[in-house]
């Protein structure tokens, strides 16, 4: 693929500067990280107190919790994708409860947008946000908090200085494991986005199963993962996430 992204049909730079001199390219390049960091973010708001709980519960009821994590994953993404546009949808569960509540007077847009492409690429990818923070979060040695209540500390006092930072490491994997997962999704930005929600890798399809042009569909691939690359070494190092497999402190 790597050469066939320099062949039009001969050697050529041409697929590359396509990219940057048409602006709808560069558009959809920053929708796709947008879209990631903002999936991203709220997976972490979720996956933080959910990892937080398993960490702290007895271990039988923390296996029961992570059963009910993984459960999900038993059932086809395309599935998952579809139950949520009965849900979504204007004749959905949710306009139809808040309809008979009374909150609302007629069907809400949540389908077909940003909205709903965001509760599907956040569902779908909780779990790859509580595993690595669950992991870490399971290996802090609990005295240590134990410690710092008996030196007079507030529980939150204690969690924002002794618990928090020690998580760090699981909070850095979780981030970069989910947003390069997210930037690559295609299935849920094409059944619940709009016009407004293309990403890259839906535009890849297109130019491989519409236009059949395997070279700048190829050109396309390498320029995300160029960049997935870059905020990949980044990340492991500012964020420490090499302690996780065993790297030094």
């Amino acid at each position: 693929m790597f050469i066939i992204s320099f062949m039009d049909p001969t050697f050529t730079l041409r697929n590359y500067i396509r990219i940057y001199q048409r602006p709808v390219y560069i558009m959809v390049i920053l929708n796709t990280f947008r879209l990631s960091v903002i999936v991203t973010f709220f997976a972490l708001i979720l996956g933080y107190p959910i990892a937080y709980l398993l960490s702290h519960t007895r271990k039988g009821v923390a296996q029961i919790l992570m059963i009910f994590l993984v459960l999900p994953f038993w059932t086809s993404i395309l599935v998952r994708m579809y139950a949520w546009m009965v849900i979504l949808g204007r004749n959905g569960i949710i306009n139809s409860l808040l309809l008979k509540l009374g909150v609302i007077s007629t069907p809400i847009d949540l389908l077909f947008n940003t909205f709903s492409v965001i509760v599907g690429m956040v569902h779908f990818l909780l779990p790859f946000m509580v595993f690595p923070l669950y992991s870490v979060m399971n290996g802090i040695d609990k005295s240590l908090v134990m410690a710092a209540y008996n030196l007079g500390a507030t529980p939150f006092k204690a969690f924002l200085k002794i618990f928090f930072p020690l998580s760090l490491a699981g909070v850095g994997a979780g981030l970069l494991i989910t947003f390069i997962l997210a930037v690559g999704f295609f299935i849920t930005p094409a059944l619940l986005g709009g016009r407004r929600d293309v990403v890259i890798s839906m535009l890849i399809e297109n130019q491989i199963h519409v236009q059949f042009n395997w070279a700048f569909a190829s050109s396309l691939a390498f320029v995300l993962l160029i960049f997935t690359l870059i905020i990949f070494n980044i990340s492991s190092r500012f964020l420490g996430i090499d302690r996780i497999w065993g790297g030094k402190l």
